[in-house]
């Protein structure tokens, strides 16, 4: 017997079709086992690959499980989560009218709020859980020979440090975004010091974005070996991070939407907006159902 499994693919972050991030997004898995899930996720080859199923929790109208190519299940609210509330806004299927839900994200109940603009483009803004600051990464000539650079290249007046709204993070601020542009990672270089910083993914980034004056506050690229992504080129439980850190350090103001630049390096531009509260983080974003079919298992 044969089984029909429908998907999508939707551009998260993207303001035209095929920039942003491109989530790999299966709509109904309730019927599917996390075995399945998983060969599906290394199927699509995709940074993450969301599976929409019934939540477990009686507050929220669904449940997410998001899946990395060699089958890392995340649980963060990045692009992963956004891509699914998109889709769901563009098909119809969340109630009219209504604009406030809440998402199941393994353990956490995670607040989504859904809204449209007069040209019918919907904005998804997702609540990240509080900000937790981690380790700061002593050893700069380390890090940036993992990252292919020289420690001059390195922001000496930002400590490189593990900072989690839901996912760890290892932040490493450089001088510019030229040198952004320049990083090639060693992987097994980079393991060992995200391993050594207790981080899971490196954001590596610089204050220099391209529209400073547009409301951009830094130029970022987000490198993953430790769940097999080679670069991801759009990054929402790392923008989220990125952000508190700034404000906590007072270089930009809370309840100020901040834009992070990233996938510039890849060539698929991927806009992500941040506002941090007190100890509230909210990612919001826009994107483009561009693709859907059926798997055939």
């Amino acid at each position: 017997m044969t089984t029909q499994i429908p998907f999508a693919f939707v551009d998260v972050f993207a303001r035209e079709p095929l920039s942003g991030n491109p989530l790999a997004l299966i709509p109904e898995a309730d019927g599917l086992e996390v075995a399945q899930m998983r060969a599906i996720a290394r199927e699509f080859n995709q940074s993450e690959t969301t599976f929409l199923v019934s939540p477990t929790m009686p507050t929220a109208q669904w449940q997410l499980r998001s899946f990395t190519p060699d089958g890392t299940e995340v649980l963060g609210a990045g692009h992963n989560a956004m891509g699914a509330w998109i889709w769901l806004a563009i098909t119809g299927c969340l109630p009219v009218g209504t604009k406030d839900f809440t998402q199941q994200i393994g353990d956490e109940l995670l607040p989504v709020h859904v809204s449209r603009d007069d040209g019918g483009r919907y904005t998804v803004t997702m609540v990240q859980p509080p900000p937790e600051f981690g380790k700061v990464v002593p050893d700069r000539r380390a890090l940036a020979r993992s990252l292919g650079l020289e420690e001059v290249d390195l922001d000496s007046d930002r400590p490189a440090q593990v900072v989690s709204t839901g996912a760890g993070h290892l932040l490493v601020p450089v001088r510019n975004r030229r040198i952004v542009d320049r990083v090639v990672p060693d992987s097994a270089l980079l393991l060992a010091e995200l391993r050594n910083a207790g981080g899971e993914g490196c954001y590596v980034y610089s204050r220099d974005p391209i529209d400073a004056d547009g409301g951009s506050v830094a130029y970022a690229r987000f490198f993953n070996p430790t769940v097999g992504i080679a670069e991801d080129p759009a990054t929402g439980t790392a923008a989220g991070p990125l952000v508190a850190a700034l404000v906590r350090a007072g270089e930009i103001d809370q309840d100020v939407e901040a834009t992070v630049e990233q996938g510039d390096r890849l060539g698929r531009p991927s806009r992500l907006r941040v506002t941090v509260t007190g100890p509230q983080v909210s990612l919001s974003g826009s994107g483009l159902f561009v693709a859907d079919g059926v798997l055939h298992l």
